[in-house]
């Protein structure tokens, strides 16, 4: 039997999802997505240290972002499950009742499992936005919770497009090969989707790695 012990990019995906259009029944939550998702957004502030071979080195601050975790095989189903339910989060299940504003990116931790047979881990986030940075109002949704990101160093490179699985897993090991004599964690990596399903051009994708603390 395969061990589950994480180390990244072990495991292989499982094929993906099928690629037809979102079904009737999706379609008013789509609505809302692509409403809401991309369009003039907060972002979580970061400082560009450098600029080199196809990626940025950035420097985040300290922030509050509103997660969840879904185990699975596929990235693309884990994703849908922890943006709907994040989403009902900011639009009002909250110990306040109240809606918060979308942000984007929509950020993935992902730490993979080490075989086709295990799953991986997906933590769904949402930037908390900087009016409710103080104290974001609790999450009332089950698997729902408040992390704080510690100040952090990213490479993060960007593509175009629709991603999928394939494709995170492809730039993600591209960047890797750019960062290997780079102090990083290696254990994990981010993914951050920045628009709305329905748009089509001047897309906006990105793959993170963290610097690890010297």
């Amino acid at each position: 039997m395969v061990s589950c012990r994480a180390h990244l990019f072990a495991r292989e995906f499982r094929p993906l999802l099928s690629r037809r259009g979102p079904s009737v029944t999706n379609m008013n939550f789509m609505k809302t997505v692509g409403i809401s998702l991309g369009f003039g957004l907060e972002k979580p502030p970061y400082k560009v240290v450098e600029s080199k071979d196809g990626y940025e080195e950035r420097k985040y601050a300290a922030a509050k972002w509103v997660s969840t975790t879904v185990e699975g095989m596929s990235g693309k189903s884990a994703g849908t499950t922890g943006f709907r339910r994040l989403f009902n989060y900011i639009a009002g299940a909250n110990e306040l009742g109240t809606k918060v504003d979308m942000t984007a990116p929509v950020a993935t931790r992902i730490v993979p499992g080490a075989g086709p047979n295990c799953e991986s881990t997906f933590t769904v986030s949402f930037y908390v936005p900087s009016k409710h940075q103080e104290s974001p109002p609790a999450p009332t949704g089950n698997g729902v919770f408040i992390e704080s990101f510690p100040e952090m160093t990213v490479y993060a490179s960007s593509f175009g497009g629709f991603a999928d699985d394939e494709k995170w897993i492809e730039h993600a090991r591209d960047l890797s090969e750019k960062l290997k004599h780079k102090n990083i964690h290696q254990e994990f990596y981010f993914t951050a989707g920045y628009d709305s399903p329905f748009k089509l051009f001047n897309r906006l994708n990105e793959v993170w790695f963290v610097k690890k603390d010297s």
